[in-house]
């Protein structure tokens, strides 16, 4: 199978009735790269809705031109159109001819367009789509508006495996020994009846080692047939968080009595995972606590169209941090996003939905402001929810990383829109604000029971595509559902903020796992989980910040990452680190005494006071016998505070260097603040990683920017930054700062603590030049390479 990724693509923001015609004139429209979302690209508007972070959709149309003869095809080969998902109301035409689309934004679709070819007039495809997203509050988050993910054209043989045609699972692992059995489904496009030979290769990654399986079955013109094989694989490199040992899989079709050869590939791990209501997550046998993260799919000034390796930065970030698992939060992500997760070691919880049948409350004016708006995916799901299901799980079951599906998110949240008799008043996370008459029961409203008979339906789903992962679902009620038969249909139970339950559901469910579905970053949280050893782990909100769901301008997305949309770590990221690390952590932050009045707070990285004044110095480690010294003077070791997780002190500040020393594991371990200086100086690097995979899009490039003081030290200005690319395309400048409404499409932008990163796009790196600068300091020129 030959697969060809649609990169240039032709693009207009207007709406004209003969746009889908092949001869439509589109030479004057805007050419960009796709995965693109247009969202980005236009101003921040206080107009907008606030949920969706105050940016644009609309309507919008997308044409590309692409050569058939670029295409390797003969005599019964099949032509697909393939689109890793575009948001919104999709529409496809070929050349002229209207082939559908998908209502849901993140559902992978495909056309068979090998008819259409047989009918071309020319060598020009050419593929027009309409998106549109004109309800700009159609979530409770931003999910950008475009082709944000890939579209390919594949050309498969006569003989073929369909979407989703392979199923790769182990039904039986240890260290000694895995049962592997591999089932396809194989489609014979030639006229006659075949013998065909299905031969399969597991090659594992690191070591090139293989292993051979070969099925023959007699496959009719115009069949389907399933051939399934089976193996004992002695001495499996198992998959596993520390060590994500992978496979190729490599399945070759032949006749014999054709010259017709397919070959399809894949990558697949091989790894148990189980759930125990009483001993929490195992993996390959092993307990694990699952120390997981929320995630968006946004990355700021990229919006959702994300390359690869931006999420590889991000991710490698999270794992320094000692996370293991993300849950993607709340629809199927992009695909590249999870062959990340499988490479590094990320146990993934992969959900459907955030509403089912009817919509929630969607902020537009700050959050939780009455009055709200509706629309969004709801009106779609009675229609769309079996196959948008469906094709979640035939898409991802191949993927080890994966060891959940959740049927949705807070659909049981109250009043939002089901309410029930059992509760005369009811008040969920963020309700403070909401008009008494929305918090009343209410007999006209959506009965709650209704979700225990949609949960049900879903589930049945889930396990007629998969039945080798538990179902699971993320509570925002479970004061209620677990009353009212919402839980029956799970098999892992997610419980959102709600830690305090954990113990008397446990009992009165003993046979139901419990995990944290999404958790607050509180050291009681995290507690909840340890103190526990039923409850499997956690999934905090958020890993990273993240457009929408904003509080109102010009903030235009959530703060409560532990990672800046800018990639760059906050200083909570070093609590949460000595916390889930396996290697040591000691970071001082500071604040004046006085000046905290909520625990969620930022502290700095900062020692620049006026001398004099009482200086709040926290400690996030997991070292022991701490030591510090002000200058050349000893002070009291900072006092250990058991119910928040670290160590604090005050300490009247001095221009002089704060050291502190620990032990961890017998190894010292040392932290310093000293006092900054203004910027004198800009430093700019390509981020890179020994640890990266290499990816899809090793084109994009991620420059660093600090300002440094005279000594070297990272300050904290906050200065503009210019960017010129030659030789390549600037994507933007992204700072992290929820109050910056610069425009995204700006060559510019303030660092947010003395920090930046710059994407850049580059074929030719050691041709690219980026040229950085500020006032007052020196320019700074280099190359990509």
């Amino acid at each position: 199978m030959e697969q060809i990724q649609l990169r240039t693509w032709r693009f207009s923001h207007t709406d004209a009735q003969s746009t889908w015609q092949k001869d439509f004139d589109d030479t004057d429209w805007e050419r960009v790269s796709v995965p693109h979302d247009w969202s980005v690209h236009e101003p921040f508007d206080r107009h907008n809705a606030s949920g969706t972070g105050y940016l644009n959709g609309g309507v919008g149309w997308y044409r590309g031109h692409f050569s058939l003869t670029a295409l390797s095809r003969s005599d019964h080969d099949t032509v697909i159109l393939k689109f890793a998902g575009a948001y919104r109301n999709s529409d496809v035409w070929v050349n002229g001819y209207h082939l559908g689309g998908r209502p849901s934004g993140y559902a992978e679709f495909s056309f068979d367009i090998t008819d259409l070819l047989a009918d071309a007039p020319d060598d020009d495809l050419v593929i027009a789509v309409r998106l549109t997203r004109q309800e700009l509050a159609d979530s409770r988050w931003f999910n950008g508006t475009g082709l944000n993910r890939p579209v390919y054209l594949e050309v498969h043989q006569a003989l073929m495996i369909p979407d989703y045609g392979t199923t790769f699972t182990t039904p039986a692992v240890t260290a000694d020994q895995a049962t592997v059995q591999i089932r396809h489904q194989v489609r014979n496009r030639l006229v006659n009846t075949h013998l065909v030979t299905v031969t399969d290769t597991l090659t594992r990654l690191d070591t090139d080692q293989t292993v051979s399986l070969t099925h023959t079955e007699t496959i009719k013109s115009n069949e389907e047939k399933v051939v399934t094989s089976s193996t004992v694989l002695p001495q499996p490199a198992l998959w596993s968080v520390d060590h994500p040992h992978l496979y190729r899989l490599t399945t070759t079709l032949t006749s014999d009595s054709s010259d017709v050869q397919s070959t399809y590939t894949q990558i697949v791990g091989i790894r148990n995972a189980a759930f125990d209501p009483n001993t929490g997550f195992h993996l390959n046998g092993q307990p694990l606590k699952i120390k997981g993260v929320c995630l968006h799919e946004d990355a700021g000034v990229l919006g959702t169209a994300v390359p690869a390796s931006v999420w590889t930065r991000r991710l490698l970030a999270l794992k320094k941090m000692g996370a293991n698992a993300i849950r993607m939060s709340h629809n199927p992500h992009t695909p590249a996003l999870y062959d990340l997760c499988d490479q590094l070691g990320f146990l993934v919880f992969d959900e459907a939905f955030d509403e089912w049948e009817n919509p929630k409350n969607k902020w537009w004016q700050g959050h939780n402001v009455y009055p709200p708006k509706f629309g969004g995916y709801a009106h779609d799901f009675p229609h769309w929810h079996a196959a948008d299901l469906a094709n979640m799980v035939q898409r991802d079951r191949n993927h080890p990383s994966i060891i959940a599906w959740s049927i949705g998110n807070e659909v049981d949240y109250p009043n939002d829109p089901y309410a029930n008799p059992l509760f005369k008043e009811m008040t969920g996370n963020n309700d403070a604000n909401k008009p008494a008459a929305e918090r009343e029961y209410n007999p006209d409203r959506p009965d709650t029971r209704r979700l225990s008979v949609i949960a049900a339906e879903l589930a049945k789903i889930v396990k007629a595509n998969d039945d080798t992962r538990p179902v699971t679902l993320a509570a925002a009620f479970p004061e209620l559902s677990a009353r009212t038969g919402l839980l029956n249909a799970l098999d892992v139970v997610g419980y959102n903020y709600k830690e305090h339950l954990y113990a008397q559901d446990h009992e009165r469910f003993p046979t139901k796992p419990f995990i944290g579905s999404e958790n607050g970053h509180d050291y009681a949280a995290w507690r909840a989980v340890t103190d526990h050893e039923y409850v499997a782990g956690q999934f905090l909100w958020t890993g990273i910040d993240y457009l929408g769901e904003a509080q109102g301008w010009p903030i235009h997305g959530s703060g409560a990452g532990l990672l800046t949309l800018a990639g760059f770590p906050k200083t909570p990221y070093y609590l949460r680190q000595s916390w889930w690390a396996k290697t040591p952590v000691l970071k001082m932050v500071t604040v004046p005494q006085g000046t905290l009045h909520y625990p969620w707070e930022p502290l700095y990285r900062r020692w620049d006071y006026v001398p004099g004044s009482v200086i709040t110095v926290r400690f996030y480690t997991n070292c022991q016998h701490l030591q510090l010294t002000l200058g050349t003077t000893p002070l009291s070791a900072p006092v250990y505070d058991a119910k928040h997780g670290y160590y604090e002190t005050t300490i009247a500040y001095k221009n002089e260097p704060l050291l502190v020393r620990g032990t961890y594991q017998g190894a010292r371990v040392t932290d310093t603040l000293v006092p900054v200086g203004a910027p004198a100086q800009l430093h700019a690097a390509v981020w890179s990683d020994p640890l990266a995979p290499q990816t899809a899009d090793d084109d994009v490039y991620q420059i660093e920017i600090t300002l440094l003081d005279q000594a070297g030290h990272p300050t904290e200005a906050e200065q503009i930054i210019h960017a010129a690319v030659t030789g390549g395309t600037l994507l933007g400048l992204e700072n992290g700062n929820l109050a910056d409404t610069t425009d995204y499409s700006a060559d510019y932008r303030r660092t947010l603590a003395g920090h930046l990163v710059i994407f850049v796009r580059s074929t030719d790196p050691a041709r690219t030049t980026v040229t950085c600068q500020t006032n007052g300091l020196a320019p700074v020129t280099m190359t990509l390479q």
